[in-house]
């Protein structure tokens, strides 16, 4: 049975896939149609124009429209709000094809009338089949597939209420599996299947041992202490965590609000460049990397030539590591070793003068050029061009249980080069101390992220970043 609760979450990827290439074929029925319906001639048959931005605006709509949220679980929040969302990008869309013909000058060709149409008939299709797709899935929900495993963390009022409101709207799919509660309130919950939790520590023991898929907290503002230590216990878990608090204390809070089952929640650990002002950060990955692999191509075999020459061996240096929300990649260096097996799969820091990195790859080290091919995986989506840098994966096992908050570096894509990093702190983390104020730093930069600060710290790797003496 957990197998079939969990058949769409497993398979998110695909599906997304697949409504993305929906989105696609709608616009482009829609804008057949309204050129049939305007002209009585399809869109090649009014002027050539018409055609490519029919394509050209099919192929954006495709790579912005993850950006809007508009693939993200919207369980527990009004449907309204998202064909909202569908509605601006969609409009969005068609501004950049109304921008695209002006520097193809050809603008002037462009029937308004027909753009109206196609805009509406676009509109209209997606919200009618968006529509038809989440009244499938509620369906589903409401036979128990698909559903969300949820532990919730204080059952006063505002936790029953949560509790009921998943029952009765049980379209949304969430199934509560385990309460934590005191005594008195414990007394209340007479659902058997239901598990008591009786202390904080056995919530991440929970948790971890049974796949949630997201806490709730519903504990008052009166329970700080309870709330500090939770934060602590939960700081490794990479799951969704919501705090539904009392109204009054909304106005005293700076993380965002959002509207969850129709009651006011906090989204706890959602970075500031989440939602739409990803499609910023993401867009501008994506033409940063695709520029520098090009400029950067002859250096790119320059350097692939030598690591050939001086050291038998690949060129690239491949390891996994932790990227957005914990899902791993393979990161790509230029390899500065020579090759060699550690111990019991160990990861051991290059040190000063460290024997095993060639006289090549001590260079490259020194001059961060080892990190060029990182672009690619800024091009793929794995990394971007700013953000905290991945460390091993068995470095991120030994600092988490060290480390308060250290995991809460995976809620944003790693990246190529960082606050952190301009600000002296890249190179060997040997002590507790040199990587808690890296994590110090990487923090600051979650939490105070902008566009414009992503612009200065690549400005400031390019003048000042690319040498360090502690980089070996």
């Amino acid at each position: 049975m957990s197998a079939m609760h969990d058949l769409t979450i497993k398979n998110t990827f695909g599906l997304e896939f697949l409504m993305r290439l929906a989105d696609v074929l709608t616009l482009g029925v829609a804008g057949y149609l309204a050129s049939m319906i305007l002209f009585n001639l399809p869109p090649d048959g009014v002027a050539p124009i018409h055609a490519v931005l029919l394509y050209f605006c099919c192929a954006f709509a495709f790579l912005i429209f993850p950006h809007f949220d508009l693939y993200v679980s919207w369980r527990g929040q009004p449907m309204l709000a998202m064909f909202a969302r569908a509605a601006a990008a969609w409009a969005l869309v068609l501004l950049a094809g109304l921008f695209f013909s002006f520097l193809i000058h050809r603008i002037g060709a462009v029937s308004r009338l027909w753009l109206f149409y196609w805009y509406v008939t676009g509109a209209v299709f997606i919200v009618s089949y968006r529509t038809l797709v989440y009244s499938s899935l509620r369906h589903l929900r409401r036979k128990g597939l698909n559903s969300k495993r949820v532990v919730i963390v204080g059952y006063g009022h505002t936790g029953q209420e949560m509790h009921k409101r998943a029952l009765q709207q049980d379209w949304y799919g969430y199934e509560v599996k385990a309460v934590y509660a005191n005594a008195k309130d414990a007394d209340t919950l007479d659902d058997p299947s239901i598990l008591r939790i009786d202390t904080l520590e056995g919530i991440r023991d929970y948790v971890e041992a049974n796949h949630v898929h997201e806490i709730w907290i519903t504990l008052p503002m009166s329970a700080s202490a309870q709330l500090q230590d939770l934060q602590f216990l939960l700081r490794n878990a990479l799951v969704d965590i919501r705090w539904v608090p009392d109204i009054l204390s909304m106005q005293m809070l700076s993380n965002k609000m959002v509207d969850f089952l129709g009651m006011p929640a906090v989204d706890l650990n959602r970075p500031i460049s989440s939602g739409l002002r990803s499609v910023a950060k993401d867009l501008f990955d994506k033409v940063f990397s695709a520029v520098a692999l090009i400029l950067i191509a002859p250096l790119f075999l320059v350097i692939a030539a030598c690591v050939k020459y001086t050291s038998p061996g690949p060129v690239f240096f491949k390891q996994p590591r932790l990227g957005l929300n914990g899902k791993k990649f393979m990161i790509y260096k230029f390899r500065t070793m020579k090759i060699h097996h550690e111990e019991n799969n160990r990861v051991t820091q290059a040190t000063q003068n460290d024997p095993r990195i060639t006289p090549i790859g001590r260079f490259l080290r020194r001059t961060s050029l080892d990190e060029l091919p990182q672009f690619i995986n800024v091009f793929m989506g794995d990394m971007s061009v700013v953000g905290p840098r991945p460390h091993a994966l068995q470095h991120n096992e030994m600092y988490k249980d060290i480390m308060d908050l250290y995991m809460l570096r995976h809620r944003v894509k790693p990246g190529i080069t960082g606050w952190a990093q301009v600000n002296g702190h890249r190179g060997e983390t040997d002590t507790v101390d040199k990587m808690a104020k890296r994590v110090q730093f990487d923090l600051y930069y979650i939490q105070n992220w902008s566009l414009w600060l992503d612009v200065q710290i690549i400005a400031w790797t390019a003048f000042k970043g690319w040498t360090d003496n502690h980089a070996y």
